[in-house]
């Protein structure tokens, strides 16, 4: 297949980047990859969606991932995989001698794996630029489930529709199930029995990463997870503190003692994020050197200095996710061209193990199985958004009174950056936005 047929049935089907921000994946396709690479570390703590997906599919998933890899004429490609996932890569090694270059590297149980700069310097050994690409390194990344939704739109020529989606935490059966887009978080939350707390908080996303949602969110191409937990939950309520707090905080009993930094993911790869620095000077008032607000554009907002490095229980990334937004609400974009200093060896005796993450976050108790279930819950109505994707939002082409069957394309791609979105159920359009689409079922 040619790059640009493929990249055209992925525009067309609506994939995008399944486990992160929903990157559309055909603008990754380029003859300039030497490498690409398949992303099954489960960033986050209690998250099982992939591991599972690639355990159940994982002809489909490594027949696909070699078709992309011959596609771009990459040399070799690579499962990303921690190896306590025991049974995923027992099936992963029962096809692999299929596909000439497929290789499967081993990686260690720590956080936050799964960023893609990170996981490329573990598999590869190269080193991303700071706010570069992984093309420049020669390597594209794909999520599990991406490249399984690649397949079914190849294969089958099926548009993307539903989402898996993990339900864990304080519930009575955590499962992780196969939901139309556009349900809400009630619905799928619903699916994993009896809510096990009093005043129940829906965190939407891993521990680390995620964000506070609503029962009536609608369900997007990006939602792996829904974790139930108690509102006065640790992580929740740090979730729920203000900036301006924070920061007197940080002036009051920041302690100096720089662990923020030394545990930092991007600063131990040689990038110029100094999280100990921004907040010596942010709670300071200190502009002297604006370098230290400059260089949070470099801040992934994994989580490591607030959640679990800082003995002070310091805020260093909401507050540097804060200098982030505001620098480019004022255009002022990042540093072009800045290089990583050298990777120090005393980045591997500064990995966060995952496990005594989950303990330090009042999580181990639920680290439980979370069994996937294929069959599709049916739902009487979805509000599917335009928007589910970094670019321009699709362009609604049906009308409300549109009566539309599943997979049907409801919204085309725009110009630029953008994918199509089709519907998650058969029935007819009760409404047309130009953020969202309803559909009730027939």
């Amino acid at each position: 297949m040619e790059i640009k047929d493929l990249q055209k049935i992925m525009q067309d089907n609506g994939v995008v980047g399944a486990g992160g921000a929903g990157f559309p994946s055909y603008a990754k396709l380029t003859d300039k990859a030497d490498t690409i690479l398949l992303n099954c570390a489960e960033c986050e703590p209690l998250l099982k969606l992939h591991r599972q997906l690639l355990e159940k599919h994982a002809y489909e998933i490594m027949k696909t991932f070699h078709m992309v890899m011959e596609t771009v004429g990459a040399s070799q490609a690579i499962i990303g995989i921690k190896k306590s996932y025991v049974q995923t890569i027992k099936a992963l090694q029962q096809n692999i001698e299929e596909f000439p270059g497929l290789k499967i590297h081993l990686l260690d149980e720590v956080y936050p794996m799964g960023d893609e700069v990170v996981l490329i310097y573990e598999a590869t050994g190269r080193v991303c630029r700071p706010g570069g690409l992984p093309i420049e390194q020669g390597v594209i990344v794909f999520n599990v489930e991406t490249i399984y939704n690649v397949y079914q739109a190849v294969e089958a020529q099926k548009p993307v529709t539903e989402k898996y989606v993990s339900v864990v935490a304080e519930v009575g059966n955590p499962v992780t199930v196969k939901v139309p887009l556009g349900c809400t978080l009630d619905e799928v939350v619903a699916q994993a029995g009896d809510i096990t707390t009093k005043d129940p908080v829906y965190f939407v996303g891993g521990p680390m990463m995620g964000r506070i949602g609503n029962g009536s969110d609608p369900v997007t191409k990006t939602t792996n997870a829904v974790l139930v937990l108690p509102r006065d939950h640790q992580i929740v309520m740090k979730k729920q503190r203000t900036s301006a707090i924070d920061l007197k905080r940080a002036a009051s009993i920041c302690c100096q003692c720089n662990t923020c930094t030394d545990l930092c993911p991007r600063h131990n790869l040689g990038h110029p994020i100094d999280p100990a620095r921004f907040m010596r000077a942010a709670s300071a008032g200190d502009f002297r050197d604006v370098n230290p607000y400059i260089d949070s554009a470099f801040c992934s907002s994994c989580g490591v200095c607030e959640m679990y490095a800082c003995p002070q229980s310091l805020a260093p990334r909401t507050l540097l996710a804060d200098m982030k937004g505001g620098l480019r609400k004022a255009g002022i974009r990042p540093p072009q061209g800045v290089q990583p200093v050298p990777v120090q060896p005393s980045r591997e005796y500064r990995k966060v193990p995952e496990e005594r993450l989950m303990a330090r976050l009042g999580l181990t108790k639920y680290d439980k199985d979370a069994p996937m279930d294929e069959n599709i819950v049916p739902v009487s109505k979805v509000k599917i958004l335009l928007s589910q994707h970094i670019g321009a939002p699709a362009q609604a082409i049906v009308k409300t009174g549109d009566m539309v069957t599943k997979g049907q394309m409801i919204a085309q791609h725009a110009d630029g950056l953008s994918v199509s979105i089709h519907a998650s159920i058969s029935g007819k359009v009760t409404e047309v936005t130009d953020r969202h689409i309803i559909i009730a079922a027939k």
